[in-house]
């Protein structure tokens, strides 16, 4: 079987990441982080996330949320691949809000494929919600509660705690297979910051990517990172459960790690407020709470394995 992107998956890959880059690019994720950290937002004194309207309806415009609805909805008619690819590239920009949640309510809740609704989901695992200050609807919830801000380790992701729960258990492959695409989308740039990082800075007359550690590091992010693409494209074809667990495994110990070692080859210009790295590390840390954590995968990947042992036992 042939993972490689068609062409056409190519050229909306393509378009999609020129639409980022021309509308979200460094300048304007830099400057969401620092309008965040001005307003207290995701410190728990702001209750309200900022996300950008103007460019949420343009993402919908673009058919981000709408994606995978049916050209008789309205929607673009396309399937998981192609929504890998997409979130793969908003994760590489480190797009903030609930795309997921407002993709997967794409024909569900009015507004959200067109991206004039902004829509959230209980997709934490327990009373925390994100971006609930901006959502005009919750996922699984029949209207949205209130909540009380609480400090997120992400400036772009504002949480908080409320106290009722929807389910989302109709949703958690699917939003677990995009969550994966986000963290792959991270998880290659930050190998890519690492290698240019390495690149340009000079020690001892020559670019710190000389020294075998600092090769070592990249290498094994590189390792990581597509291991986890090979996952992640695999179970958008094949959308089973068992695959889609895994790939979000893979991918958000791609995603954390990689941002770590990315710390690393920048050292400790990597801890500073202007180098985006620890923006990746933060957000990876959130994604990887969100609608699959490691120990659910791995509980998932553990009972598929002996219902396999015990189903080939008893053959």
């Amino acid at each position: 079987m042939d993972f490689q992107p068609t062409e056409d998956q190519q050229h909306l890959r393509a378009g999609v990441r020129g639409l980022l880059a021309g509308r979200y690019g460094r300048a304007a994720l830099r400057a969401s982080v620092d309008a965040a950290a001005d307003t207290g937002t995701g410190t728990g004194t702001d209750p309200g996330a900022g996300v950008d309207r103007a460019l949420w309806r343009e993402l919908g415009e673009a058919g981000f949320f709408a994606l995978r609805l049916p050209e008789s909805e309205g929607g673009v008619g396309l399937g998981l691949p192609e929504a890998v690819l997409v979130f793969e590239e908003a994760g590489r920009a480190l797009v903030p809000g609930p795309l997921v949640a407002t993709h997967l309510a794409a024909g569900v809740v009015p507004g959200a494929a067109a991206g004039t609704a902004v829509v959230t989901a209980f997709d934490l695992g327990g009373p925390l919600v994100a971006h609930l200050g901006d959502a005009d609807a919750v996922l699984g919830a029949a209207a949205v509660p209130a909540g009380e801000p609480v400090r997120s380790v992400d400036p772009l992701t504002p949480l908080h705690r409320v106290a009722a729960v929807g389910d989302v258990s109709a949703y958690r492959d699917t939003g677990a297979l995009l969550t994966a695409a986000l963290q792959l989308g991270s998880a290659l740039r930050t190998v890519e910051l690492a290698v240019r990082y390495a690149g340009e800075r000079e020690q001892f007359g020559q670019p710190i990517g000389a020294f075998q550690a600092v090769k070592h590091l990249c290498a094994r992010m590189l390792v990581r990172a597509e291991v986890a693409r090979t996952a992640v494209y695999a179970a958008a074809v094949t959308g089973d459960p068992g695959e889609v667990a895994a790939a979000k495994l893979l991918a958000d110990e791609a995603a954390v790690r990689g941002a770590r070692d990315c710390l690393q080859v920048h050292g400790g210009m990597g801890f500073t407020w202007e180098a985006d790295v620890h923006l990746h590390l933060k957000r990876a840390w959130v994604r990887a709470e969100q609608w699959r954590t490691a120990a659910q995968a791995e509980e998932l990947l553990a009972e598929e394995l002996l219902g396999e042992q015990l189903h080939g036992s008893a053959g």
